[in-house]
């Protein structure tokens, strides 16, 4: 075989263009690569990650703050002069305030001294924090004399008791 200069001297043309076309393909089988996430530096690994932001605290559930009565209760439900004395004509109220949120069930029992039941009743409340909820207990022709009680339940559950007197 023959070599002349002039192919000698497109050698080096050549052998760079075939060059140039296989990078050229290489590269293009690298775009998907490209895509696909690489490891990061260590310095970077080693960084703390931001934590997720946390979620809504649930808002508490409804409990009992109070239990206090009286013989009258104002628009806002509460009583308007707390006492545990009564006279027979008295109407008496049990003002039961709550704190939380949610749906809740308020019972009450009333009881004269020897556990005879003198009134239950119940309400369902869905607060979105602090209230009161009044109960009321009233006789014309008056209460005997003697000691008495209101036993409150908060979703079926005790929450709290009142002892009073009728004098």
């Amino acid at each position: 075989m023959k070599i002349t200069a002039n192919k000698i001297s497109k050698t080096p043309y050549l052998i760079a263009f075939a060059l140039a076309a296989t990078l050229s393909l290489a590269a293009c089988d690298k775009k998907e690569d490209a895509a696909a996430p690489t490891a990061a530096p260590a310095a970077t690994a080693a960084q703390p990650a931001t934590p997720p932001a946390a979620a809504p605290a649930p808002a508490p559930a409804v409990s009992l703050v109070s239990i206090d009565l009286g013989s009258a209760v104002g628009a806002d439900q509460k009583v308007t002069t707390a006492t545990t004395t009564f006279t027979p004509k008295d109407s008496i109220y049990a003002a039961v305030s709550t704190s939380g949120s949610g749906n809740a069930t308020i019972a009450v029992k009333w009881t004269y001294q020897d556990g005879q039941t003198v009134k239950e009743d119940s309400k369902t409340i869905a607060p979105i924090g602090p209230a009161t909820t009044s109960f009321e207990i009233s006789k014309p022709d008056g209460w005997p004399a003697g000691n008495y009680k209101v036993d409150v339940t908060l979703n079926g559950q005790p929450a709290g008791t009142k002892d009073f007197s009728v004098k």
